[in-house]
């Protein structure tokens, strides 16, 4: 699990979907990405320069 880090709540949920789509990331050794929903459940986990691709779109 992610230990002592601060999730961060995306600043899309609880938009038009009524907040039933939101995601949560945490910042640490590797990048966390968990369902803000189900805060037990898994999680996705990515290297610092995989999570800065993914956010610029950078598909290399």
């Amino acid at each position: 699990m992610a230990g002592n880090c601060t999730w961060r709540k995306s600043s899309y949920s609880g938009g038009s979907n009524g907040g039933q789509e939101c995601v949560e990331v945490a910042f640490a050794e590797v990048v966390r990405v968990r369902d803000s929903k189900n805060t037990t459940g898994p999680q996705l986990k990515f290297s610092a320069k995989a999570w800065r691709a993914f956010v610029s779109g950078d598909e290399r």
